[in-house]
């Protein structure tokens, strides 16, 4: 059964990261790419004949699930390593296998003067492997053990470059910044196994409506928990100032952790919970303001950054802001259809900037480049493409699903929530047309003595097909005819949540407990799809996004001289160039006193406390040696003395 082949999709890269870790020096570096891609290449293919699998079920039958063997068990409890394919299991296999591969391809390129050449791709196919991990696991240890296999490799990744401090602190800060999230993961997943005496996906999201009162305080601590949690993967407020510290890392690596897999684990995560998430609207009402406010507050820093990288990392995470907001308000297809597109965009666009770095010999300032666009056609019209995509310019897919994020935050959610998505929509399409035009029109300010080129076509190849992904996936999301469109069909059966039940079950539980329960009518009142208010939101949308691309425009060509006037004595200016000083602000709050800890500790406890006891010991016993020395003299007429003595002592004692 093509289904049972599901086992083989993170056994792939794993085998392929073994392989060039332990022989990659022997076997050379066409050998390494080749065993790196190839793993990648068979686990998309895999993951294609699961798929076809997956649609010969019996109809009803959406998930399927795999058990390899039982891993440990305690009594009644056990744990299984096992796999669940369902429609958003394929989902990610396809984001995480098929983008991968892209970028594994370009990575033959761009890495291939380094001398640890085997040491990357080592970590590359083992990054891959830990996340397919994460997103097919049948329960949440397995999806812990990915969690953690992603932030450990995403530690060896960004800190690839360990030679250069910059590079080891921003993998030291990512890994312990993920720590603190993980932490919150952890507790969650035990809350967990103490209600439900399980951490199996299907058993507790089946039993979760049944067990747990809607709005009650057991769901929204579980769900409170598993956001932070998210929060620290996805980098969102407020743990998200590791991810633009992780640009450190070689571009491949960027393009990897903020397109395809480490940074959408979070979003993964919450619509795996959707049903718990469901239960706490409390959560939901938190989630949707922390990625909304994310959106806007990386957008803007995003406006004043001049690393070609930097710019891409906020941009990364404000759309995965984005994802939030859509998961706040119940929009989970919404969440996962810009999660794919923004895979697309945002890979081709981190591998487009690495392409323009590798063109110019690494240099990364914005201010030091522009007039690249003849010198690198190529890398340039795919670059623009992706940049209209996450501007949101029809027909692109960044069109599409940034719409119906938008339009969900409006009649699922709020104004204000519409008002936060629409105000990041304006300054995205603004600060990546400012990046468009800096780096690639204008008069050249790139160093005489570099000469820009067009990158290989190992390395241009990946951005058309990306390119072309970035343009054609909004497919995914036009409406249809008959019932909603495809990417939501699709995901019906996981996503499905019976609120009626749900709130039968709660009232049920509040009064077996003698209270009273609230009036919970107006949550059932059925919310129809308006295909004209949807149809007017993109309208204006649309014209939000090319006010912004005007806006750029105006400063950064038609008159260069406006930024400079504009930002000139600007109250604020400083607040969002430094980042709102939030990095100093941790520094001071928890960096530097964690140090001074640790130097107080070390000094006084350890060096006078531990040490200065164990030492005395040592002195104590030495001195009383040295006095005892004084009746082992040698000579014989001491020691009959000491007969005398004692035999004296002992008839007076007796006597």
């Amino acid at each position: 059964m093509l289904l049972k082949l599901a086992c083989l999709i993170p056994l792939y890269p794993l085998i392929g990261s073994i392989i060039n870790g332990f022989f990659g020096l022997k076997i050379g570096k066409n050998a390494v790419g080749l065993i790196a891609c190839g793993s990648m290449a068979l686990s998309f293919l895999t993951s294609v004949l699961v798929y076809v699998g997956f649609l010969m079920l019996p109809e009803g039958q959406h998930v399927f699930e795999q058990v390899v063997w039982t891993w440990f068990g305690a009594g009644d409890f056990s744990v299984d390593f096992g796999f669940q394919i369902d429609p958003l299991t394929l989902v990610m296999m396809f984001v995480v296998t098929g983008v991968g591969f892209i970028i594994h391809v370009y990575a033959i390129g761009y890495m291939h003067e380094e001398f640890s050449y085997y040491r990357f791709f080592a970590y590359f196919n083992l990054f891959a492997s830990a996340m397919l991990l994460l997103v097919m696991g049948n329960n949440f240890l397995l999806m812990f053990i990915g969690w953690e296999g992603v932030g450990c490799c995403s530690y060896f990744l960004i800190g690839y470059y360990f030679e250069k401090k910059s590079a080891c602190d921003a993998g030291t800060k990512a890994f312990i910044v993920n720590r603190v999230g993980d932490f919150a993961f952890l507790l969650a997943v035990m809350y967990i196994f103490n209600i439900f005496g399980t951490i199996d996906f299907t058993d507790v999201m089946h039993a979760a409506p049944e067990k747990l009162i809607y709005g009650g305080e057991i769901v929204t601590i579980i769900t409170m928990l598993l956001f932070v949690g998210a929060t620290g993967k996805s980098a969102q407020i407020p743990l998200y100032t590791w991810l633009p510290d992780a640009m450190e890392g070689p571009t491949p690596v960027s393009a990897l952790i903020h397109a395809a897999t480490m940074v959408t684990a979070g979003v993964y995560m919450v619509v795996r919970c959707n049903v718990l998430f469901n239960l706490s609207p409390l959560t939901m009402t938190v989630v949707a303001f922390i990625g909304g406010g994310t959106a806007i507050m990386a957008a803007t820093i995003g406006m004043t950054q001049f690393d070609i990288k930097r710019v891409l990392a906020y941009s990364t995470v404000s759309q995965i802001g984005y994802m939030f907001l859509a998961c706040g308000v119940g929009a989970y297809t919404a969440a996962i259809f810009h999660l794919v597109t923004h895979a697309f965009f945002k890979a081709c666009l981190f591998l487009g900037s690495g392409s323009v770095i590798h063109g110019i010999h690494g240099e990364q300032d914005m201010r030091k480049m522009g007039g690249l666009k003849n010198h690198m056609p190529v890398t340039y019209w795919t670059f623009l493409v992706s940049t209209l995509a996450i501007a949101g310019i029809p027909p692109l897919s960044g069109f599409f699903s940034k719409d119906e994020v938008l339009y969900h935050s409006l009649m699922d959610g709020n104004i204000i929530f519409w008002g936060m998505g629409i105000s990041a929509a304006l300054l995205t399409a603004f600060y990546m047309f400012r990046l468009v035009f800096m780096t690639f029109h204008g008069e050249s300010r790139v160093d005489p003595s570099v000469h820009p080129h067009e990158s290989p076509k190992v390395m241009t190849m990946p951005l058309v097909v990306l390119a072309g992904l970035a343009t054609v996936g909004g497919i995914l999301g036009i409406p249809l005819i008959h019932g909603w469109h495809i990417l939501h069909n699709w995901l019906e059966p996981v996503l499905h949540f019976d609120l009626a039940s749900a709130l039968q079950h709660s009232e049920h539980m509040l009064h077996q407990a003698g209270k009273h329960a609230p009036s919970w009518a107006h949550l059932l009142e059925p919310k129809e799809h308006n295909l004209w208010i949807e149809s007017l939101l993109m309208l204006f949308s649309a014209a939000v996004a090319l006010t912004g691309i005007f806006a750029a425009y105006m400063f950064y060509i038609k008159r260069p001289d406006l930024p400079a006037k504009f930002t000139e004595k600007q109250w604020g200016l400083d607040l969002v160039q430094n980042k709102y000083y939030v990095d100093e602000l941790y520094d001071d709050a928890f960096v530097q006193p964690t140090i001074e800890g640790s130097k107080l500790l070390w000094k006084e406890c350890d060096a006078k406390g531990i040490d200065g006891a164990v030492n005395g010991t040592a002195k104590i016993i030495g001195w009383f040696s040295r006095q005892a020395q004084a009746f082992q003299s040698g000579f014989v007429r001491n020691y009959a003395l000491f007969i005398v003595v004692g035999f004296i002592s002992l008839l007076l004692v007796m006597f």
